[in-house]
């Protein structure tokens, strides 16, 4: 069903019963994936299924996760975005600047590293959309920008928190156990769930999350019935921008640092959690909750294989061969459908 010309309020696009159908096991089966892979490799060492080693495989979860919340969004209008991880780093660096080289107040350095990821999406979104570029090159393009862009203004050396009070907690400190002691659950990870809910509540409540559905399922058919496509798809990409901001503040109060030549690879792991989670590269279907169960999929599968001492590049092999197969269970079911 496509939106009301009247453009007042978008009806919901239809879904058939076998789309549903499949959309829901592809989250089960990766929902027992998750299980399977935390059984086994529990068994296959007493080290893994441990508090400090949960936790490190939530705080890992927490970067990738807001980056594959990010780039769920713009995959769902049919889109992607190769330039999330560059971003991610680009807003560190300007958090970095504004907090440490101009000594400004915390509450705007963190202002100024999400406004610069919405203002990049923003641009990212006007080439894909008013430009016609295809997403892939222009998001391509834009990545080596911002990678540049990030080197040139740090002079390629690292930008230091230690003169920002409290940015280090961010992400390492735990409110939760402050309050539960056995429970050391990160900042990071509450981020995360709090980001993570409010793209679900936009997708499922808001008009901006129909119209990201149905450019996903028809754009064409949504231009014709007087929306315009453009002005909504851009603010997809800014919003996916914002969010690529939030990643950057965990990643460099985690690391208590800007590295400016971090980044490239992240864009990788978000969209591979994105594909595992269920969310179809053509557009049109997905759930954040998908992408949540995706990226714990990536964390624990990578934890693991680490702590069983398994070659780094072994690892990207079994990573690579996961994504091939997520894809190809995507093309299956879009076939069936």
């Amino acid at each position: 069903m496509t939106p009301d010309p009247s453009g007042a309020r978008p009806a919901p696009v239809s879904l058939t019963a076998g789309s549903l159908s499949g959309g829901a096991q592809q989250k089960l089966l990766a929902f027992a994936s998750l299980i399977v892979l935390v059984i086994g490799f529990s068994l296959a060492s007493p080290n893994f299924f441990q508090v400090s080693n949960i936790m490190a495989i939530l705080q890992a979860t927490s970067v990738n996760g807001v980056l594959a919340v990010a780039a769920t969004a713009v995959i769902l209008t049919g889109g992607i975005d190769l330039s999330i991880g560059t971003l991610m780093t680009f807003c560190a660096v300007i958090a970095g600047v504004v907090l440490t080289w101009a000594g400004l107040p915390l509450p705007l350095g963190l202002l100024a590293a999400i406004g610069a990821g919405a203002l990049v999406g923003l641009a990212s979104g006007t080439f894909v959309a008013r430009m016609k570029i295809p997403p892939f090159i222009a998001t391509l393009g834009m990545m080596l920008v911002l990678k540049g862009l990030s080197l040139i203004i740090t002079g390629a050396k690292p930008i230091y928190f230690n003169d920002t009070p409290g940015y280090t907690e961010i992400s390492q400190g735990s409110l939760i156990g402050l309050i539960i002691p056995a429970l050391p659950v990160p900042n990071g990870v509450l981020v995360l769930f709090l980001v993570a809910g409010g793209m679900a509540f936009v997708l499922s409540r808001t008009v901006l999350g129909r119209y990201t559905y149905a450019l996903g399922s028809n754009e064409e058919a949504v231009r014709l019935s007087g929306v315009n496509t453009s002005a909504w798809k851009m603010g997809v990409y800014a919003l996916a921008g914002a969010i690529c901001g939030i990643a950057g503040i965990l990643i460099s109060s985690r690391l208590n640092s800007a590295q400016p030549a971090l980044g490239l690879g992240y864009e990788l792991d978000a969209i591979a959690a994105v594909v595992i989670g269920g969310t179809s590269l053509a557009g049109g279907r997905g759930t954040v909750l998908g992408t949540l169960i995706g990226a714990l999929i990536i964390s624990v599968l990578t934890n693991g294989l680490r702590i069983l001492s398994v070659a780094p590049e072994w690892q990207t092999v079994i990573t690579g061969a996961i994504i091939i197969l997520a894809v190809y269970a995507d093309q299956l079911r879009r076939q069936r459908g």
